[in-house]
């Protein structure tokens, strides 16, 4: 069968502009000679629609917007078109919604089927909002059964070690007899789930004896990016056709094929969390209706990554960088800034804020009342660099970006109301050893960070002669003993039995829990590894253990 793969970015609630991009592919599908348009999963609404799906008005504008498709399928006679879309149960009990996958053609829905598995962990809350069916059918269409799933649907696989449920779907498609398997994905991107899926498509494709095609959304949408990568294998697990990563691409593939069993390579992983980042500022700040960004450029590495992926993503003169020398600020802090700034063509102003911190001390004086000097101190300076970050945003209409990485976002490195201020905090899912490695990546054909600003130590620069080191373990141990925790679920005398030292972990895992209402309160991050703090770890902050 010859199939229209359309890994396309779509827009949140934007059932128009969703609509559009699918009524704008049918010429070509049919000038192709194609029989199947195949969209991601949730295509209508774009994915995840969260509690739009709770408005009786949006599902009824998904309804009208799948009516409009339909009425459009009959220019185009020959050709089939499967979406992904709410749809509701029509039974009085449950939530009321599947989560469904549709076959339209010439002004007909042929078939609707809906997803079986629902998944809760992580990022995901399908069971919030959908039903799961009560039985599993293939769909007859052209020459073949079309076993037709839905993302999560195809992730039951105990071999690859994917045991959260106990019941295969593709095994009862194949049983049902499907011939060709069809999965409508929306999988948010996070380090080594592209070779996961690859993984998952081959062994299904192989095991049951039947081509399988993989449609995957792409684009950012709030912490989450897809990279798409969607994929399709001959009934060996043989690659056929393997989309590219992070961005929109259509290809018609002829399912009868045959693939190459040596022919995937996964993406370089940091390349792949680069273009994740790029792609997940671009949308965001679209999406949010922002076409230009603003950064406090401090000196140091956080803030010059943070610069360079925006400078990528909106266009070096879309993108203002603020140097704000205060007391303890170094000189070659700023001149380093400035380098960066030229270098990329990004916009540049130098405040200081030495006389703002002076001012506010000079009013808190009488209610300090002559008490020592202390982390206090050190936060206003941040806090003026926030309010400045702010006013810059509010006159100018930029999206302030903050610049913290997860490695101080886990352990309360940072200052509410001040370098934590900001519409998105671009890195705070990368520790900071990957922060290094991807000043490395971004200089890999050229010194756009100087060599200063990677060589230096880093501080925040608060007080006289301030190392990060002097309050952090090294990184690389703080880096990996938050890789055992955070994303491992380990204990701290798990952790210590693997050769680190109990005090620094105890310390380590007590910082990292006292300060979930520091977390609570940033600004949304870009999820790039497989546990992000943000929507999916859910911590309480009152909690004694």
């Amino acid at each position: 069968m010859k199939v229209t793969v359309a890994q396309l970015n779509p827009t949140v609630g934007d059932t128009e502009g969703n609509l559009k991009k699918i009524l704008d592919l049918l010429p070509g599908c049919e000038k192709e000679g194609s029989e199947l348009l195949v969209l991601p999963e949730l295509f209508i609404t774009g994915y995840p629609p969260r509690d739009l799906l709770e408005k009786r008005w949006f599902v009824r504008r998904v309804e009208r917007a799948l009516e409009r498709l339909s009425e459009a399928s009959c220019g185009y006679p020959t050709l089939g078109i499967l979406v992904g879309a709410p749809m509701r149960t029509g039974k009085r009990h449950g939530k009321g919604i599947y989560n469904s996958a549709m076959l339209i053609k010439n002004g007909s829905v042929l078939a609707s089927v809906h997803k079986s598995l629902l998944p809760t962990y992580d990022v995901f809350d399908e069971d919030r909002y959908f039903d799961p069916p009560s039985s599993i059918e293939v769909v007859p269409f052209n020459n073949e059964i079309l076993g037709l799933s839905i993302c999560e649907d195809a992730w039951s696989i105990p071999e690859l070690g994917l045991t959260e449920y106990d019941f295969d779907p593709i095994e009862q498609l194949a049983k049902n007899g499907a011939t060709l398997m069809i999965n409508l994905s929306a999988s948010p991107f996070h380090t080594g789930k592209e070779e996961l899926r690859y993984r998952i498509a081959k062994y299904h494709a192989a095991r049951h004896s039947v081509p399988f095609v993989y449609v995957n959304q792409v684009g950012g949408n709030d912490e989450l990016v897809f990279d798409g990568r969607s994929l399709c294998c001959d009934k060996h697990g043989g690659l056929i056709s393997l989309l590219p990563s992070f961005t929109e691409c259509v290809r018609t593939i002829d399912t009868a094929k045959s693939g190459s069993p040596e022919s995937y390579e996964p993406e370089e992983r940091i390349k792949s969390v680069h273009d994740a980042l790029v792609l997940g500022l671009r949308d965001y700040a679209g999406k949010c209706g922002f076409d230009k960004a603003v950064i406090g450029l401090s000196g140091g590495i956080d803030s010059a990554v943070v610069c360079c992926l925006a400078c990528e993503a909106l266009g070096s003169g879309n993108v203002l960088a603020v140097s704000m020398p205060g007391p303890y600020s170094s000189k070659e802090s700023v001149d380093d800034s400035r380098v960066l700034a030229n270098r990329l063509g990004a916009g540049f102003k130098v405040i200081p804020i030495t006389g703002v911190c002076k001012s506010y001390l000079e009013a808190l004086a009488p209610s300090f009342d002559s008490l020592p000097a202390d982390a206090t101190e050190e936060n206003l300076q941040a806090r003026a660099r926030g309010n400045i970050l702010m006013a810059l945003s509010n006159k100018f209409g930029h999206l302030l970006l903050s610049c913290g990485n997860k490695s101080e976002m886990a352990v309360g490195y940072c200052t509410l109301y001040g370098d934590m201020s900001g519409g998105l905090s671009l890195i705070s899912d990368i520790p900071k050893t990957m922060v290094y490695e991807l000043a490395r990546y971004i200089n890999r054909k050229g010194g756009t960070i100087p060599r200063a600003i990677l060589e230096k130590e880093p501080s925040a620069e608060l007080r006289p002669d301030q190392r990060d080191s002097d309050s952090l373990p090294p990184y690389g141990i703080l880096d990996a003993v938050l890789e055992l925790y955070l994303n491992e679920g380990l204990s701290a005398d798990e952790i210590s039995e693997r050769g680190y030292d109990k005090k620094t972990v105890e310390w380590i895992i007590r910082t990292v829990d006292r300060n979930e209402y520091k977390r609570r309160q940033a600004a949304p991050g870009i999820k790039v590894t497989s546990k992000a703090f943000g929507m999916g770890r859910r911590m309480p902050i009152a909690v004694k253990y």
